[in-house]
């Protein structure tokens, strides 16, 4: 990239500096506030490496872990349930993986839209639109949720089609019906994370997410343990869980985000077509990327010991899901920092950002598989105390550290 300030008049030319940040050096690199210089040397792609290291990590410590506790609620429910017996577990198992997890990809995928639109226009400078992009989304959301709630109302039977045990397809039914209420939680939490995300309001998200994390803990506890309500407390603990998450997110927006949300507008009902054409991309995409364990956890029910193969394979995706879910949000992260300068308009710095991601990541997937073969005849003990359980995943734990890994660079290149 090249400036350059040329001063006088005719064909006198009294002064010219010219600026070139393709030859420039590591500290004009990390001062640089615009695009990035083409990179000559290994000490400019050190120092861009590290320079966007920081950027990144600023964004995506705080949305990383604020997935990971909103994930930790699904998370901490099955090992809860998972005590009280292994039928509650496959059955509690099947519930958020194959149905919850259903509307959780498509929900996902239909709002993961705005991180594009809602960061292109803060980078753009066209703060005033993202509360329009936010209700417009929210609006969607709403409408797909009555049009998955069928599949929660007839789970029993459609777990039955596919080859569930019986048992446990009742309870899963159950449960499901009972968890309805979290679902339409997503169609406000997603487009409130995303107007949060696209201005790197970041932290708030964190801190939201973690007490949420701990207050159902207690939920947990209180309901099951307390006043013995089992599977049923269990699933009041999510709905309300759920909802705190989508409510303290609405509350902050609307208190302290002025320059993004101006009130409610009718602008959010205009052109809402070519968002769901634009969202429907974006939500094939994803769905593909989470419903693949889903499938996974059905095929499992047609084994012979199916309590005993559901509830393993579920152990394997839940831990593979936390892995999942911090991909998720580096991947989320990846589309503000790409979607802010564009917007901005400096491409090399959105294509230097996906190599350094892509790096990190295999690093980090590498270390995820490491610490699951080490640790292969330990960890199923935090969900289960049934010994023939334990043994069955550690034997599945060496296919589990290579998914990890495949599953590190995946959600981020796409």
């Amino acid at each position: 990239m090249e400036a350059s300030l040329i001063n006088g008049g005719g064909n006198n030319v009294e002064e010219a500096i010219v600026v070139d940040l393709h030859h420039a050096p590591t500290s004009a690199i990390d001062t640089c506030e615009g695009d990035y210089p083409q990179i000559t040397s290994f000490s400019q792609a050190k120092s861009i490496c590290w320079l966007e290291s920081i950027k990144l990590w600023t964004i995506a410590a705080p949305i990383a872990f604020q997935i990971l506790c909103i994930y930790g609620i699904n998370s901490v429910t099955q090992i809860f349930v998972g005590h009280i017996g292994d039928v509650e577990l496959s059955a509690v198992a099947i519930a958020l993986s194959v149905i919850s997890n259903f509307s959780f990809g498509f929900l996902l995928g239909m709002g993961s839209a705005l991180e594009t639109l809602c960061g292109q226009a803060f980078g753009a400078g066209q703060t005033y639109m993202l509360g329009i992009y936010m209700q417009r989304s929210c609006i969607i959301l709403l409408v797909s949720c009555i049009i998955l709630t069928p599949i929660y109302l007839f789970a029993t039977p459609v777990l039955k089609i596919l080859g569930q045990r019986d048992d446990i397809s009742e309870m899963a039914g159950q449960f499901a019906v009972q968890i309805i209420p979290q679902m339409f939680s997503l169609a406000i939490n997603f487009p409130a994370q995303k107007f949060l995300q696209s201005q790197s309001k970041v932290g708030v998200l964190a801190w939201i997410g973690f007490w949420a994390l701990i207050f159902h803990v207690f939920l947990l506890w209180l309901f099951i343990y307390v006043f013995g309500w089992g599977t049923v407390g269990a699933a009041m603990a999510y709905n309300i869980s759920g909802w705190i998450v989508s409510l303290a997110q609405v509350v902050y927006v609307v208190k302290w985000c002025t320059n993004g949300w101006k009130g409610l507008s009718w602008l959010a009902f205009k052109e809402i077509w070519a968002f769901v054409r634009l969202s429907l991309a974006s939500a094939v995409m994803l769905c593909l990327e989470i419903w693949y364990m889903m499938v996974l956890v059905v095929l499992t029910g047609h084994l012979g010991d199916a309590v005993i193969a559901v509830g393993s394979i579920s152990i394997c995706m839940n831990i593979n899901g936390w892995e999942g879910m911090l991909f998720i949000g580096i991947n989320a992260v990846v589309s503000v920092r790409v979607s802010n300068e564009l917007g901005s308009g400096h491409p090399r710095a959105a294509k230097y950002s996906v190599m350094v991601v892509v790096l990190k990541s295999l690093i980090i997937g590498l270390f995820f598989m490491f610490v699951i073969l080490i640790s292969r005849d330990h960890f199923a003990i935090i969900f289960t105390s049934s010994k023939e359980l334990q043994q069955v995943v550690a034997r599945l734990a060496y296919f589990l550290g290579v998914t990890m890994v495949l599953n590190s660079i995946q959600p981020v290149i796409s």
